[in-house]
């Protein structure tokens, strides 16, 4: 994995946020998507009130920093902070250019993805925009028995049901497809996109089948000590990591052996190491 320097991070961070501005301002906030966080009670006070969307974004969070500065310090929150000023920023400087208003749902998947986009890239350098996910962390300060993510959750399904009482039923669960879309985007650029498939194999021509796949795909293969409970008989079962690609080629090799073996085949998110991603 290549190494960013603090800049680039830094510069991606701002970047990252300038993006979920975008989807908030020109997607979400023209349709009511009420997604939770401080954006979404930042479109609930401007519905409301005429509030702009970065004041409330600002005037929310500057309490909630200056809480995490007192009891974390600054090591903390410095890159938090950065990218909810950049989010501020954003919502003031970008145009209002709205599209898509006509479909509530191609805004609602694509205002998801955009969106998804601009908080994988703040994520994976180690910031938020603040808002629900500092306060949750200074909730669990207290109640200590709940997870960050548990506490967050509840804070963010609270800001989702005041929009259902605000914009409607419609508007909340076309939110939720906004907010599936906006998890599966990030979750995606955070844990990659080099999926691989991994192979359990159970055979008695387990040499055969290890040689071949080390000989042909060039691939490791590594044998483990197996215990049929029903028979009793110690087995060996072989273990492989391939691309998603070679699975066909996997699964041809161990029916040219032994048809009869038995082939277990899952996702895996990532594989470091070599032939597969460096680190």
């Amino acid at each position: 994995m290549k190494k960013h320097s603090v800049f680039t991070e830094y510069l991606l961070i701002v970047i990252g946020a300038f993006v979920m501005g975008f989807a908030i301002k020109n997607m979400y906030d023209p349709i009511n998507l009420v997604t939770g966080g401080v954006s979404g009670l930042a479109i609930i006070a401007k519905s409301l009130a005429g509030v702009p969307l970065w004041v409330t974004n600002t005037v929310c969070n500057i309490p909630l920093f200056a809480a995490a500065w007192k009891i974390k310090g600054w090591r903390f929150i410095k890159r938090t902070l950065t990218a909810t000023t950049a989010l501020s920023v954003s919502l003031y400087v970008i145009p209002e250019i709205p599209f898509l208003m006509e479909d509530l749902l191609l805004t609602s998947l694509f205002g998801g993805i955009i969106s998804g986009l601009g908080t994988g890239l703040v994520f994976l350098f180690q910031a938020t925009t603040g808002g629900t996910d500092m306060l949750a962390a200074l909730l669990q300060r207290k109640f200590r028995q709940y997870s960050i993510a548990q506490i967050m959750q509840v804070l963010d399904a609270a800001v989702v049901l005041l929009g259902a009482a605000v914009f409607g039923i419609r508007y909340a669960l076309y939110a939720l497809i906004a907010i599936y879309a906006v998890s599966k985007v990030s979750d995606g650029l955070l844990e990659g996109l080099k999926f691989s498939k991994q192979a359990y194999i159970i055979s008695d021509r387990y040499e055969e089948i290890a040689q071949a796949v080390m000989t042909r795909m060039e691939r490791g293969v590594t044998a483990v000590d197996a215990v049929g409970m029903y028979s009793g008989e110690g087995k060996k079962m072989l273990f492989c990591v391939v691309s998603r690609k070679e699975i066909v080629v996997l699964r041809e090799i161990v029916a040219e052996f032994d048809r009869r073996a038995f082939v277990i085949v899952s996702d895996v998110r990532e594989v470091f190491g070599e032939g597969f991603i460096e680190y």
